[in-house]
């Protein structure tokens, strides 16, 4: 298995993974909104899409993220927004190295921080990301307004 950015050509294999994940969060299925948004995100690179490829060549994981600014560390940043890895390639590691190599990824950019938000109900999730150095924080609120 490896890792890399995703292009445009990954389209389809990338927008049945993020129809799935969309799924996971109790989304209906809509493959067309799928393609439709990933791309857009792929085209004009407005996020960094990575994704792990099975030895023979299918996509069996993506992770994506989002450009910010750090304002206190005057510095670009990301938001890791979406981690998927299909049902078939789970608990073989695809989502540990999506992880690191997005970190990575990151730090070429120059990015100072990355953030990830994640249910309170996902231990799994939290496992990871734990094992992986990540530190809850625990002293800010998120809010969300849907207009």
């Amino acid at each position: 298995m490896s890792t890399r950015l995703a292009g445009v050509a990954d389209l389809e294999q990338v927008a049945v993974l993020f129809d799935e994940y969309r799924q996971f969060y109790a989304q209906p299925t809509d493959l067309a909104l799928a393609k439709q948004f990933m791309h857009a995100r792929l085209s004009e690179g407005s996020s960094l899409v990575l994704v792990a490829e099975a030895d023979e060549g299918s996509v069996v994981g993506f992770t994506q993220l989002y450009p910010l600014f750090d304002s206190i560390g005057a510095c670009p940043s990301f938001i890791l927004y979406d981690l998927y890895v299909a049902k078939r390639a789970r608990r073989t590691g695809v989502a540990r190295t999506l992880m690191v190599d997005a970190v990575e990824e990151a730090r070429r950019c120059g990015a100072g921080r990355i953030e990830l938000q994640t249910a309170r109900d996902n231990g799994p999730a939290q496992a990871l990301y734990e094992g992986l150095g990540w530190k809850r924080d625990d002293d800010f609120f998120i809010y969300a307004i849907h207009p």
